[in-house]
């Protein structure tokens, strides 16, 4: 029996990084709330938005180098493309934002004090 588990841990992987913004997000908004900071926490929300999509565009996909254009795509779009922007775009973009927040909110903790 041939058991592929690389699609298995592509999804697992995803999985962990939507719950790991998820919990960003809780903790800086806790975090801005005593510091009273600009409420910056919602871009780990819509970090997970876009990571969560990127899943479920995973889940959706039967094939991992196919995405289903009946479901995904409804234009006439190069698949190639829509496969990019879903698979590599929607991630990068997502975790960009994610970083961006995250030193925003975080940073004083690598600042030097004396």
């Amino acid at each position: 029996m041939n058991i592929n588990v690389l699609p298995v841990m592509s999804i697992i992987s995803s999985l962990s990084i939507f719950v790991l913004m998820i919990v960003m997000g809780l903790l800086s908004k806790r975090l801005g709330s005593v510091t009273r900071t600009a409420p910056f926490y919602v871009g780990f929300y819509v970090a997970a938005v876009l990571f969560g999509l990127h899943l479920l565009l995973q889940l959706v996909s039967s094939n991992q180098d196919v995405i289903l254009q009946d479901v995904v795509l409804q234009t006439e779009a190069n698949p190639e493309i829509a496969y990019f922007l879903s698979y590599v775009g929607l991630p990068a973009l997502a975790l960009t934002i994610a970083v961006l927040v995250a030193w925003r909110y975080w940073s004083w903790l690598l600042a030097e004090r004396s």
